[in-house]
């Protein structure tokens, strides 16, 4: 089988063992709503601040909720030792580790979808101004989470407390991705094209992504290996 064959092989089989059980999506998705509407009592949906703190509050729910994917992401492959059948089989770590983050990313953005009309009615903004730009900055943000948030699971999947350990490594190596990802965000969602000013931060996340990408795909069977 080619590189590409075993990646979707592995992307498939994610995908179908989370849509059996729907443990990591119902979570996230619950996780997620409370964040959001948490958020709306302390926040006038009407008021021009809100518009402007939109993106922050998206991707505050967007981090916390898929650390919950994130983390199911190797964890689930531990029962009858199927983690060690993975690492034995005769596929390439990258193309392992680059299925689960396909996955990972699929299932991140499927919950994204529905986290959107709900911010709009909650929040009582129009996100779908700019909908195409607004589209392209959630796909780098989140395939940049998720890059990192899956090297990060195989990572701790041995550890016994790895539910805390995962969001405590994520979140500080995700500031920088966040940040740009949140201005962006704020900015499309208030109906601002994208300009010469933002664009720094836009191609700051395609760097990010470019970047995390590689190293994940250098490093990561020293990590599942050693």
């Amino acid at each position: 089988m080619s590189f590409w064959s075993q990646t979707f092989t592995i992307m498939r089989k994610d995908l179908r063992a989370e849509l059996r059980s729907k443990e990591a999506i119902n979570a996230s998705f619950s996780f997620a709503l409370v964040i959001l509407l948490l958020f709306s009592f302390a926040f006038e949906p009407s008021a021009e601040a809100t518009r402007e703190i939109s993106g922050g509050l998206l991707w505050i729910a967007f981090a916390f909720a898929g650390a919950l994917i994130l983390n199911r992401s190797f964890a689930r492959e531990l029962p009858n030792d199927c983690l060690h059948a993975l690492i034995a089989a005769p596929l390439p770590a990258s193309a392992l580790f680059l299925g689960k983050a396909l996955a990972n990313l699929v299932l991140l953005m499927a919950v994204e979808s529905v986290f959107f009309p709900v911010f709009g009615i909650f929040y009582n903004v129009r996100w779908t101004q700019q909908f195409w730009p607004l589209l392209m900055v959630v796909a780098l943000g989140t395939w940049g989470f998720t890059v990192v948030g899956t090297m990060f699971s195989a990572l701790t999947v041995n550890i016994r407390l790895r539910e805390v350990m995962l969001p405590l490594l994520v979140y500080p190596t995700m500031i920088p991705c966040l940040m740009a990802a949140m201005e962006l965000s704020s900015h499309l969602i208030g109906g601002e094209p994208l300009n010469s000013e933002v664009m720094v931060n836009m191609k700051f996340l395609i760097g990010f992504d470019v970047i995390f990408t590689s190293l994940s795909l250098m490093l990561v069977e020293i990590v599942l290996v050693g």
